[in-house]
């Protein structure tokens, strides 16, 4: 299930909540919105779903437009909300049947072996239920649907670790499915280990994709040397070299660790250390050491 946007703008009087997104997700793909509060994930969720009319732009699931026919698009949706809310005098069972008959895409059986599988007690009412057990609740909901797409705002939140690897594990088995997967998250590890692509929001804007294969291809290698710093290597002219305060040698690279190695074998070299760039870095690019300019390339 395709997801595209066209320069989508939400405006509340003097607030901008979301400006100029302008985004395509193809189908079967995990794509993660990663984002401080208020940066315009919910906002951006809310408006694929029809909930909000945006002030301009346009954006479409599938073939169908998120505003003229919001009803066709909440059909191939099965979207979990950043707040939760229940029916607190139902019990957990009552909930989850409730769900899988007015969802044409519904199961209880499916239902019931999510809940099996977050451990939730499905006897106890919604009332009595802690945050996390009702966000369990709401996940097995969700995940019970057998819709192309997947619209999911904070799915772990309120979970602990081991049941944050459950649901990340169910977002592969969807993915593998043939099924498209949005979710928006601030927990950075679990963005990396599931998404195929991720969008970084700032202050309503998007500023950044990453193709998370490309990223999981970039190596930071901090050398201590025994003699000046080099020029680069045959081939890897473009290969950015500085040194931090302590003098060591830093780069990154993108390309062929294993030529590179080979290169830094031929050096005076007291100590080496190789780390992956990681999300985190070019997370914080954004929203720690932002740039002048903020681009929405993969670059």
């Amino acid at each position: 299930m395709q997801i595209e946007t066209d320069h989508l703008t939400k405006r509340y009087r003097r607030v901008t909540a979301l400006r100029d997104c302008s985004l395509a997700i193809p189908g079967c793909e995990v794509f993660g919105l990663l984002g401080p509060n208020g940066a315009g994930k919910t906002t951006l969720l809310r408006l694929l779903l029809g909930h909000l009319r945006p002030t301009c732009g346009s954006a479409r699931v599938g073939r169908w437009d998120c505003v003229r026919e919001s009803l066709q698009v909440r059909r191939q949706v099965a979207y979990l909300p950043g707040e939760v809310r229940l029916f607190r005098r139902m019990r957990g069972s009552g909930v989850l049947k409730f769900f899988a008959r007015v969802r044409p895409e519904g199961s209880w059986q499916r239902a019931r072996r999510v809940a099996d599988r977050l451990q939730l007690d499905l006897s106890r009412r919604v009332a009595s239920m802690s945050t996390g057990m009702r966000q369990k609740l709401a996940l097995a909901a969700v995940f019970s649907c057998d819709t192309p797409l997947l619209i999911l705002d904070e799915p772990t939140s309120n979970l602990d670790p081991t049941m944050r690897g459950n649901v990340m594990d169910m977002v592969k088995e969807a993915h593998n499915a043939g099924r498209t997967v949005l979710f928006s998250s601030h927990v950075l590890p679990e963005v990396e280990q599931v998404c195929d692509r991720v969008g970084i929001l700032c202050d309503g804007a998007l500023v950044h994709t990453q193709v998370m294969s490309e990223l999981r291809r970039r190596h930071r290698i901090h050398a201590h040397l025994r003699g000046p710093v080099p020029t680069p290597p045959p081939g890897e002219e473009s290969l950015s070299i500085q040194t931090d305060t302590a003098g060591n040698m830093v780069m990154e690279t993108s390309g062929d660790l294993a030529a590179l190695l080979g290169w830094l074998a031929t050096l005076p070299l007291a100590a080496v250390r190789i780390e992956p760039v990681g999300l985190r870095a070019v997370y914080e690019r954004y929203h720690v050491h932002p740039p002048q300019e903020k681009d929405a390339s993969g670059a």
